[in-house]
């Protein structure tokens, strides 16, 4: 494609004297080559305006920018005031907009993006529509799985990943909409046929993220000003300001009260193997009996997101019932096969907001202790840090701090801030730094009736260690224990 018809919607200081045929667009100067267009993004850690001569190195001559770049005079650089914004137009020229072949669902909100992704998906995959997704657990199309780096990836990505849908019959695409997604440009013109809106906190807010909580809620509130159709929860109390510029038409949904969609008869249920929940869903077709096989009220809400964000698209009331009797989400209150007298949990929850809902659901069903082990991200908001340990001493009976994705701080000064919050606390915990030695404590010293919430990776099978993706399974660290208890049986 030439170069030129990239630029066709993008705003750039002067047009070079002659046009470039391009092959591909990157941003990592690693992967530049001759033929590539090489965009310089700015970033909260690195610059890409700093590899422009590593990328002409690799034989890049035609580069995107926002300031000149000293490079030789055989390269071609194109000024424009915004590279993420620039990226976001280019990768949609360069794809020929397959967006636009494509029913998009776009899912924001603080907590339940990646569950009601999950659940619409099948429940629509069950009505017969070819659904994709795109979120935190990856990019799957037609049962193959992709991983993400961000909830929602760069736009280059994103374009890509929906060219190869449509190439792939794949009718809808379910999409996690990030906050970041709208601060970085990401989902610059994009229009969106659903979007759904879950829920909003405090969250998100600090160094390399937002600013401040309004401008966090004046991103997740982009997403409907750029949708056809909303549907919004409407017991959430920032849903009048999330809806506040939206011009489409809209729905509501709700587990307290009157809405399009609404619950009633919510009933918590458990069995040997597993925690659910049951409830009446009124719909504008009629009612829906509805059996999850994840617990909590959170969840009665994220499936009717998803209920109503189906019926916009015309699925059964009776395809929708039996579809969600057997939706699970990785990594989403994920009961893990361990010990037969402790029920063994792995979750997402990773802020303060999730880390209550997660204790309060889990409080209700009785257990003997609620031992959580946890940690906090490094190298980002230090405020998560506080929240997540006033919950947990607070509300469990026994926590086990220790690392999460430490980057490059100091593990041990993650658990130093963590600890704070239980200093004076009678909130019994221990410190373990490494992980998976924390993992076998908490097997090890688990009790009858127990219920053990491993929180902060979820679907992850890495720990992010000094920028790297180290692997890192709970689950694999979960059944060597077991194997080795078992051997220590036998013999």
């Amino acid at each position: 494609m030439l170069l030129s018809d990239l630029l066709l919607s993008v705003p750039v200081q002067t047009l070079p004297d002659k046009d470039y045929e391009i092959c591909d667009i990157v941003y990592d100067s690693r992967k530049a080559y001759e033929g590539v267009v090489f965009v310089c993004l700015a970033g909260t850690q690195s610059d890409g305006h700093d590899y422009a001569k590593s990328a002409y190195q690799n034989g890049c001559r035609v580069f995107l920018a926002q300031k000149p770049l000293d490079l030789p005079d055989d390269a071609c650089v194109v000024i424009t005031d915004n590279t993420r914004s620039a990226l976001a137009s280019i990768s949609a020229e360069f794809f020929s907009h397959p967006e636009r072949r494509l029913k998009l669902i776009g899912i924001t909100g603080t907590k339940g993006k990646t569950t009601v992704t999950k659940l619409t998906r099948d429940i629509l995959t069950a009505g017969g529509i070819n659904t994709a997704t795109i979120g935190t657990n990856g990019i799957f199309i037609n049962g193959e799985h992709t991983p993400t780096v961000n909830t929602t990836p760069e736009s280059y990505e994103l374009y890509k990943a929906f060219d190869k849908m449509v190439n792939s019959g794949v009718e809808v695409c379910v999409t996690e909409v990030s906050s970041q997604a709208y601060l970085t440009h990401r989902v610059d013109g994009i229009t969106f046929d659903i979007g759904v809106f879950t829920n909003l906190a405090y969250d998100h807010i600090g160094n390399g993220e937002h600013p401040d909580f309004e401008n966090y809620m004046e991103c997740k509130a982009h997403l409907f000003e750029n949708s056809r159709f909303a549907i919004y929860n409407a017991d959430d109390e920032h849903y009048t300001d999330i809806r506040k510029g939206a011009k489409c038409p809209s729905q509501t949904y709700s587990a307290n009260g009157h809405a399009d969609y609404f619950a009633t008869l919510i009933n918590e249920y458990k069995t040997d193997t597993s925690l659910g929940v049951s409830f009446e869903c009124h719909a504008l077709t009629g009612m829906i009996p509805i059996k999850l096989k994840m617990p909590g009220k959170f969840n009665v809400y994220n499936a009717l997101a998803a209920i109503a964000a189906a019926k916009r698209l015309g699925v059964r009331d009776e395809v929708i019932a039996e579809a969600l009797k057997t939706s699970t989400v990785d990594g989403r209150f994920e009961i893990v096969d361990a010990l037969d007298y402790a029920t063994v949990i792995i979750d997402y929850a990773h802020n303060g907001f999730s880390m209550q809902n997660l204790l309060d659901t889990v409080r209700r069903y009785s257990p003997r202790r609620l031992v959580v082990l946890f940690g906090s991200v490094g190298s980002r908001t230090e405020i998560r840090r506080k929240e997540l340990g006033d919950v947990c001493a607070k509300c469990a009976d026994f926590s086990i701090i220790t690392s999460d994705n430490p980057d490059f701080e100091d593990p041990d000064a993650i658990i130093a801030d963590i600890e704070q919050s239980f200093i004076g606390k009678a909130t019994p915990y221990v410190k373990i730094a490494d992980r998976a030695e924390a993992i076998r404590y908490a097997l090890k010293n688990a009790c009858v009736g127990d219920v053990i919430l491993l929180a902060g990776k979820g679907h992850e099978r890495y720990q992010l260690i000094e920028g790297k993706h180290v692997h890192f399974d709970e689950r694999e660290v979960i059944a060597d224990y077991m194997r080795e208890l078992t051997a220590q049986n036998i013999s």
